[in-house]
């Protein structure tokens, strides 16, 4: 094999709870994930020259040692032994910086399409392993699909296959430092919480409704409070036809959920059209 293709799909938290702050300065979670039919493209091939090259469509995007995908193939270069040089073609389409684990989905992709094309027989578990050193929502997106996260999100359960429905993100012209967003959160505080157990229920019996109205995210309570943007798009979504509406991981994106492709794409239209968000993407749920 000379050369190998791979989707590094994104995610979207359908549930965001942080349990408690750990002695190590790490948090403990308990989150849903799901993956997404938004996808970057990674094309990886041999190449004779013993080094690592990443050529990408994003002008700002690091190509060195910065960026997950060149630290994966380091490391597995110098773990295996692999003399061959590696050449990297990423196309981004998944929003940096937007809670939708773009550059983990990377690595893991890259984590896979190298186990592949040279033959390195590392199991899932393996990966998995590899994948933590480099970040924690890594091994979720080797698993794909929808699972329980716990721990500090190494801790993975799969959960029954989530319901089709067509999913609206909108990222807002601005970034959010996750290190900001955990540093100011205030356990304390927090009244309100995502009812884990009930949308585990809801996909189990396929109820779209049932999950939608038991979703959650306290990092809300940070980043809506420094963004009120971000509530606003939560409110024009379920407004003009989202059952359910939610900011993924840390932020800035958010998401919402729609049983009808005609209503998801006008939702889409509208944000577009009245500048509410600066990327908006219609895409759907992807279970593996």
């Amino acid at each position: 094999m000379y050369r190998i293709n791979i989707k590094a799909r994104a995610k979207i938290n359908i549930s965001l709870d942080v349990i408690g702050k750990r002695d190590d300065g790490y948090h403990d979670v308990k989150m849903i994930m799901q993956t997404i039919n938004l996808y970057d493209k990674i094309n990886i091939k041999k190449i004779r020259k013993d080094e690592i090259k990443i050529q990408t469509n994003l002008s700002f995007l690091p190509v060195d040692e910065r960026n997950l995908v060149y630290k994966v193939i380091k490391y597995l270069k110098e773990k295996y032994k692999i003399k061959t040089g590696v050449f990297v073609d990423l196309y981004k389409v998944i929003p940096v910086a937007a809670g939708l684990a773009g550059g983990s989905s990377d690595a893991a992709a890259t984590l896979v399409g190298m186990n592949k094309l040279f033959n390195l027989r590392m199991s899932m578990n393996e990966m998995m392993e590899i994948g933590t050193m480099f970040g924690a929502d890594i091994p979720y997106c080797l698993l794909r699909g929808t699972a329980l996260s716990e721990g500090i999100g190494e801790k993975l359960t799969s959960l029954g296959r989530f319901p089709d429905a067509y999913v609206v993100i909108a990222k807002p012209g601005i970034n959010v430092s996750t290190g900001f967003v955990y540093g100011n959160l205030d356990l304390s505080s927090i009244d309100v919480r995502p009812d884990t157990d009930k949308i585990i229920e809801g996909i189990d019996k396929g109820d779209l409704h049932q999950i939608c109205n038991n979703m959650g995210n306290i990092l809300e309570t940070v980043t809506i409070k420094k963004y009120p943007v971000i509530n606003e798009i939560k409110d024009y979504m379920m407004e003009n036809g989202a059952i359910g509406s939610l900011m993924t991981g840390s932020g800035p994106s958010v998401f919402g959920i729609l049983e009808d492709k005609h209503k998801a794409y006008n939702l889409a239209h509208k944000l577009k059209v009245n500048n509410i968000a600066k990327f908006v993407y219609t895409t759907t749920i992807f279970n593996s």
